[in-house]
């Protein structure tokens, strides 16, 4: 592989084609070549790593001795991580644990995080990442619906999930880390098989397992509600998972020559990492090019800027982000004067609404570059991206796709792709896409065809190929980057005795994008307050989908005339009635 380095003649400002053609020319880093993946024929990145695994032992060869994970006091050096990584590897075999076999993954972000995700692809098993802020309730679901053999989970998670083992037959085993004691017959602590992270550099030098493992494998099985309320599960592969290196890396590049500028020599990136990593944002775009970049990544235990302020200026950390929340808080926190934020190069973010006005303020007052993009969990992320002065002057797109991606606008009956310009659902295809959902042919069937991925978001392209997502089909509410599905809040609320009709649709929300808010209509002869609704959602969903508002309809909700509720109208409910009604209207 080649690259342009420091001193080079510079490069003009160029066009989408004429970047993609140097960067994409044989023998280049960004070389493409086309194979088949369940008889689909599809560009891919010729340098993609073929597997997890492989990622891993490039990394410790290359980066060994840098530092790869910070966690307060906790800094867990390439070569520490990896045996770690090896001696969980070696011991998930011993206990059982064979390719294909689901392994769920539960914790927030720890540095045992990476550690358990690669160690469960070593083998050959498929990683599940659980979304860390669910109910127990949640969390069994997805338990079950996986057939997860094995957890791997932090204290908190299993005080949420041992309540539910009897409904988890097939669940044999939990390591559980950093526990408090009183694990019961079927957990023992993680650290009896790899110690502290303080503790990871002392273990034995040994390597993973050797198991064939094909880049079209399945490796992931990340959750992602559905329409029906339900979860699913999007079955990745090692190809889709690790074809946001590259797809990262081009974005990178490409925002550089943009600009009419050399690309610099590569150097060590430090990240903060504020997106949980079972999102496949934080680890498919973010946790696999840290590892391939040999950058270190630093976790937070919980979100508060003037930690972030803290150690922004400790550890030079040059980028960050994830959704728009996080820039808000940076630029407008009355303490931001008081440190040095001046090594931050890069502040990107996706999977919320943001306002035109966040791009321009965090390149005048951060002196940061701001970037988006467009992927879901169904595209392992990455599939558009949209940085540097392209973002500037198109603050609402979410940019082009990246050369190994295509993106069509199709009609609403699927029948005809549409012109440049025109509005209609969003289709992607590349080799990122997933090859399906767990145990759901019926929406497999629906989702995939034929290579790509019916998205369910409206949107529309312009002349040069630059996406920008009007609407969206389906009932989804994004919260701060959170996706909330409206059926799943309204099934709990039509649980309720005294409701007859409800609804979820998103309000805006400066900093956050959107939030969720909810219009029902209760039965006759029924009361029931809006703090009373609140609570009952919140004793069955995570905290992040409750209501933030509740209005109350004297008729039932307004539907057209295929009996669809029409959401439209009641999110001007909420532009009329800013103060909230009374509790029992």
């Amino acid at each position: 592989m080649t690259a342009m380095t420091q001193g080079e003649r510079p490069w003009p400002a160029a066009s989408l084609k004429e970047i993609e053609a140097r960067l994409c020319a044989p023998g280049e880093r960004f070389e493409m070549e086309t194979v088949v993946i369940r008889g689909v024929p599809t560009r891919t990145w010729k340098n993609t790593p073929p597997s997890l695994p492989a990622l891993a032992r490039i990394a410790r060869a290359a980066y060994g001795s840098r530092i790869f994970t910070i966690y307060e006091d906790e800094r867990v050096t390439y070569e520490a991580w990896f045996r770690a990584t090896a001696a969980l590897a070696l011991e998930l075999q011993r206990l059982g644990v064979r390719k294909r076999d689901r392994v769920a993954l539960a914790m927030r972000n720890l540095p045992e995080w990476p550690v358990a995700f690669f160690a469960v692809a070593a083998v050959g098993a498929i990683v599940v990442p659980l979304n860390a802020w669910w109910t127990g309730g949640e969390l069994q679901y997805a338990l079950s619906h996986s057939g997860t053999k094995l957890l791997i989970c932090d204290a908190e998670r299993w005080d949420r999930i041992e309540p539910q083992l009897g409904t988890l037959p097939e669940l044999e085993l939990a390591l559980v880390s950093r526990s408090r004691g009183g694990l019961t017959d079927c957990a023992r602590p993680l650290e009896d098989v790899i110690g502290s992270p303080h503790d990871y550099g002392k273990l034995p030098d040994v390597d993973l397992p050797t198991i064939d493992i094909h880049p079209d494998d399945d490796a992931t099985i990340f959750y992602t509600s559905g329409t029906t309320g339900k979860p699913k599960g999007a079955i990745g592969t090692h190809r889709n998972i690790l074809s946001a290196i590259l797809s990262t890396g081009y974005s990178a590049m490409r925002s550089v020559l943009r600009r009419g500028e050399t690309p610099p020599a590569p150097q060590p990136k430090v990240a903060l990492t504020v997106i949980p990593l079972f999102h496949v944002t934080a680890c498919c775009s973010g946790l696999m090019g840290t590892v391939a970049a040999g950058n270190t990544t630093i976790f937070m235990r919980r979100w508060d800027t003037v930690t972030a302020f803290e150690i922004i200026q400790r550890e030079r950390v040059s980028t960050t982000g994830g959704v728009p929340t996080i820039a808000w808080q940076l630029l407008e926190h009355p303490d931001r004067d008081k440190y040095d934020l001046s090594s931050l190069e890069a502040i990107a973010y996706g999977g919320a609404p943001s306002a035109p006005d966040l791009v321009r303020r965090i390149k005048k007052e951060l002196g940061a570059l701001p970037g988006n993009g467009w992927g879901m969990t169904e595209t392992s992320a990455t599939v558009t991206s949209h940085g540097s002065e392209d973002y500037l002057n198109r603050p609402d797109s979410c940019g082009p796709p990246v050369p190994v991606s295509d993106l069509k606008i199709m009609s609403e009956d699927a029948s005809r792709e549409l012109a440049v310009g025109e509005v209609g659902e969003l289709w992607a295809r590349g080799p990122q896409i997933v090859r399906g959902y767990w145990n759901d042919p019926e929406a497999t069937a629906a989702t995939f065809v034929d290579g790509w991925v019916r998205t369910g978001d409206l949107a529309r392209l312009d002349e040069e190929g630059f996406c920008y997502i009007v609407d969206r089909a389906k009932d989804i509410v994004i919260r701060g980057g959170e996706n909330i599905y409206s059926s799943e809040v309204e099934n709990i609320l039509y649980d309720h005795p005294a409701v007859t009709d409800a609804a979820l649709v998103g309000i805006p929300h400066r900093t956050l994008g959107e939030e969720p808010a909810a219009v029902v209509h209760l039965a006759p002869g029924t009361t029931a307050s809006e703090e009373e609704l609140k609570e009952w959602v919140r004793a069955r969903l995570a905290s992040f989908k409750v209501p933030v508002r509740i209005i109350f309809s004297e008729e039932t909700l307004p539907r057209n005339a295929n009996g669809k509720i029409m959401k439209r109208e009641l999110r001007k409910l909420f532009e009329e009635q800013p103060a909230r009604l009374p509790a029992d209207a």
